[in-house]
């Protein structure tokens, strides 16, 4: 079964991209894109949402995840 992740990101700098997605993936989830959430005052993105996806082992329950 494959399962989610949804990481938000409150300060959107090249640092906290960079250091939440190293930190996800060494955890073993595989990334699987990035959503911005714009301010339409500013060009600059006010958060951003990484997503990870991976195959949960065949004996875990959801409520073990």
């Amino acid at each position: 079964m494959l399962i989610y992740k949804v990481v938000e990101i409150c300060s959107v700098t090249e640092d906290e991209i960079e250091e939440t997605l190293n930190s996800w993936c060494s955890k073993g989830w595989h990334f699987d894109g990035l959503q911005f959430a714009m301010r339409e005052s500013s060009k600059r993105p006010a958060m951003a949402f990484a997503l990870f996806t991976r195959e949960s082992p065949p004996e875990m329950t959801h409520n073990e995840l």
